[in-house]
């Protein structure tokens, strides 16, 4: 019965690619629709079990993290590319799975929005979970953010084994009394807290310190064209250079390696395989544009956007374009932007500021509020990403920070213009 169901979703996703779309959602809804019970057949078969990892920001990073580390020693099943509803879950095990009926993964490590994450375990009961953070995020399609914490509060009942759970947001470690699974820790030092705002902070409340142990902890970060960090792992201190940049992603990196801890691998394994993690889709992936360096960088709420937005300043880009659309996926309401500040870290250091998308005027005004001089408004992404290159002096870097749906359309217009993914 399950090659059925592979065949079926194999059969739709070449259909979808000769179309010249991408395919992470429909193969999976459509075998969901015809064989229902097959993901759940699927998964239990797995013999390490599924790892969920959740959150509000660095979801796909992680994953990528936590599939690159245990890749090391197992079979790895992933979705590291965003497709991180139940069907994109589906679409992944079809595509990774052979056309003669078999999965050849020891483990799944599974991305999961907040919501469907809910759903998911409906389906299958995780072994292991990751918590990364609960932040105001489109409020108009998840709700205020107790709701969003309520709703990883009942994936966390609903996993068996081992939660981790980051012990610098409060919201995380209130959900975690209790549960049956056992819970770890990961978190940053002192010293660098404050780089690292939960939500109350970032509307200006104090920084409050963690008494928790950590498993892991991020001990210091440098921010330049590359991401140093130093991590203590179990009693090991690790220094890392990472490939995906940002201060987000060494939190991230953080996290990753105390749910690498849970399968008992040391701490030199852990780094290894941190330092060998490429850039997500559009999470800083560069391009090559005529001689220039163009680096996507994805923004959906406050918080990712600020921590984004440092990215900057190691950097030192010549053009900073920023992109925003408003379609479903993005969340509709863009007023978030609002709470987004833009003057201490784009004020010289951005270059020639660009915004484009269907709200780039919106973008433009937001930016004059802050002070910040935009020399060009362009809504077509294409032209806007070419331009912006085009304005620069070869050898130079161009930032690209742009809301999902235009992440996607960039991707395919550098991927076409430059055939050069730098990483």
């Amino acid at each position: 019965m399950d090659i059925l169901a592979i065949w079926l979703g194999k059969l739709t996703l070449l259909a979808l690619r000769a179309l010249g779309r991408r395919g992470t959602a429909l193969p999976g809804l459509v075998v969901e629709k015809v064989f229902p019970r097959f993901l759940a057949r699927r998964l239990a078969t797995l013999p390490l079990g599924v790892v969920v990892i959740s959150g509000t920001n660095g979801k796909t990073t992680t994953t990528k993290m936590v599939a690159t580390v245990l890749g090391q020693r197992h079979r790895v099943l992933t979705n590291d590319t965003g497709g991180n509803f139940v069907r994109g879950v589906l679409t992944s095990v079809v595509q990774q799975s052979s056309w003669l009926g078999r999965t050849p993964a020891d483990v799944a490590v599974l991305e999961l929005d907040e919501a469907h994450a809910v759903r998911f375990c409906q389906v299958h009961q995780p072994e292991r979970l990751l918590l990364l953070n609960v932040l105001r995020d489109q409020l108009d399609r998840f709700g205020e953010i107790d709701t969003t914490a309520g709703l990883l509060a009942k994936v966390a009942a609903r996993t068996t084994r081992h939660v981790v759970v980051n012990r610098d947001d409060p919201r995380l470690v209130a959900l975690a009394a209790g549960l049956a699974a056992e819970v770890s820790y990961f978190g940053v030092a002192p010293a660098l807290r404050a780089q690292f705002p939960t939500d109350e902070e970032m509307y200006g409340g104090e920084v409050e310190l963690s008494e928790l142990k950590a498993a892991v902890e991020l001990l210091a970060l440098e921010l330049g064209v590359s991401t140093e960090l130093t991590l203590r792992i179990g009693d090991t201190e690790e220094a890392i250079t990472l490939q995906a940049e940002g201060a987000h992603n060494a939190q991230n990196a953080a996290g990753a390696a105390a749910l690498a801890l849970t399968f008992g691998l040391d701490a030199g394994a852990i780094a290894a395989g941190l330092r060998m993690v490429q850039p997500a889709f559009g999470r800083g992936q560069a391009f090559e544009l005529a001689g220039r360096r163009v680096v996507l960088q994805l923004v959906k709420n406050p918080a990712g956007f600020r921590q984004s937005l440092r990215t900057v300043t190691g950097l030192r880009p010549a053009a900073t374009v920023i992109a925003i659309n408003d379609d479903y996926a993005d969340g509709r309401d863009m007023s978030w932007l609002w709470d987004v500040e833009f003057a201490s870290v784009l004020t010289g250091n951005s270059g020639r500021l660009m915004t484009s998308g269907t709200r780039a005027a919106d973008m433009a005004v937001r930016l004059h509020y802050d002070g910040l001089a935009v020399e060009q408004v362009e809504v077509d992404l294409g032209r806007a990403v070419q331009q912006a290159a085009a304005a620069v002096a070869p050898g130079d870097t161009v930032v690209v920070f742009s809301t999902y749906t235009a992440m996607w359309q960039l991707h395919q217009v550098l991927a076409k213009l430059s055939g050069v993914a730098l990483r």
